[in-house]
C-alpha cells in the first residue's frame, strides 16, 4: 500500500514540515517530555495546543450511537460553560460495526461534520466499508471485524452465511447508502496535527517519517508502536487497541477505551498544556 495522505485544517494548525519547525512552546526538542499512565483529571504537560484552542478528540465508537449522542451533549454544554475562540472535535475513526447503529452514528458525524467542522480521521473498518464498495468480496474480511451488524444497521436484510452472495449484498447496501454517507467517506483523513499533537487511528512506524508513513500502519499497526519508547516528534493521539482506561504516556495517548463492550466513550480534553477527559 502506497505512503498515506495527509489533510489538515488550514486555520492555524500547520502541517509538520521538520520536527524542528514546529511550535515547541518553548520546549527543547531534547528535553523529555512529562508522562504518565493512567487517566488524569487535568494534567500539566509539556506538550501544547496553539493559543486560544481547545481540542476534544473522541475514541472509537463502533456503532454505539447512543455515547456518542451522549458525547457531543457534553462537548456542546462545555462549550456553552467555557467560550474558546478555537474549538476543534476530532474523531480518530472506528465509527462502525460490531454495534447495533452505526448508520446513526454517521449521521452524528455528518452533522458534527458541517455544523462543527470536526476533524474525522479514518479507522481500519471504514478503510474495509470503503474497499467493500468497490470490491463486493472484501466482504468476507469485513464481517469477520462485525461489517454485517453495519450494512443491517441500513436496513438491509442478512442472508444466512450459507447463502451470502457478495455481488447481490453489494448491491442491496449500495441501493440504501445516503449520498451524505458517501460525502462523508470521502471528506475522512488519515491524520490530523495540531500544535505539539499527532491525532492517527491506529499511531505511526517508529523511526518513519511522516510523510512516508503508509496507510496500512497508520490504520492498524499495534505493537511495535505501542511498545515504543521513541520521541515521535509529537505526543500522538490515537485509538484501535482498546484500554480500560485512558492511557497517557511519554509519547503517545490512547482514547480507544471500547466503547462498544465497556460502555465507555472517551472524550480527551487539550487545551494549553493541560489534559483533560470530559
Amino acid at each position: 500500500m502506497g505512503s498515506a495522505s495527509f489533510g489538515y485544517r488550514a486555520c492555524h494548525c500547520s502541517p509538520p514540515a521538520t520536527k524542528t519547525s514546529r511550535n515547541m512552546a518553548a520546549v527543547s526538542p531534547h528535553e523529555p517530555r512529562m508522562g504518565r499512565s493512567g487517566a488524569p483529571g487535568t494534567t500539566a504537560w509539556r506538550s501544547r495546543v496553539p493559543p486560544a484552542t481547545r481540542v476534544y478528540a473522541v475514541g472509537d465508537i463502533h456503532g454505539r450511537a447512543d455515547l456518542l449522542f451522549d458525547v457531543v451533549q457534553r462537548i456542546d454544554d462545555d462549550l456553552r460553560r467555557r467560550p474558546v475562540k478555537y474549538a476543534i472535535e476530532i474523531y480518530l475513526g472506528d465509527y462502525i460495526d460490531r454495534g447495533s447503529d452505526s448508520k446513526t452514528v454517521i449521521d452524528i458525524l455528518c452533522r458534527r461534520l458541517v455544523y462543527r467542522n470536526a476533524v474525522c480521521l479514518r479507522g481500519n473498518h471504514e478503510a474495509l466499508l470503503e474497499d467493500f464498495l468497490h470490491d463486493p468480496d472484501v466482504i468476507y474480511d469485513w464481517r469477520r471485524l462485525g461489517g454485517l451488524n453495519t450494512i443491517n444497521s441500513y436496513g438491509v436484510a442478512l442472508p444466512a452465511m450459507a447463502q451470502l452472495v457478495p455481488s447481490e449484498l453489494h448491491r442491496d447496501f449500495c441501493s440504501v447508502l445516503p449520498r451524505t454517507h458517501l460525502l462523508f467517506l470521502q471528506c475522512l483523513q488519515n491524520i490530523y496535527w495540531c500544535g505539539d499533537y499527532l491525532f492517527v487511528h491506529a499511531g505511526i512506524r517508529p523511526g518513519v517519517p511522516i510523510e512516508y508513513q503508509v496507510e496500512n500502519d497508520l490504520f492498524w499497526i499495534r505493537q511495535e508502536f505501542l511498545q515504543s519508547k521513541a520521541d515521535h516528534g509529537w505526543t500522538v493521539v490515537h485509538g484501535h487497541t482498546p484500554v480500560i482506561h485512558p492511557y497517557v504516556s511519554s509519547n503517545r495517548i490512547n482514547i480507544d477505551t471500547g466503547a462498544v463492550h465497556t460502555g465507555k466513550l472517551t472524550c480527551l480534553v487539550l487545551e494549553a498544556a493541560a489534559v483533560s477527559f470530559l
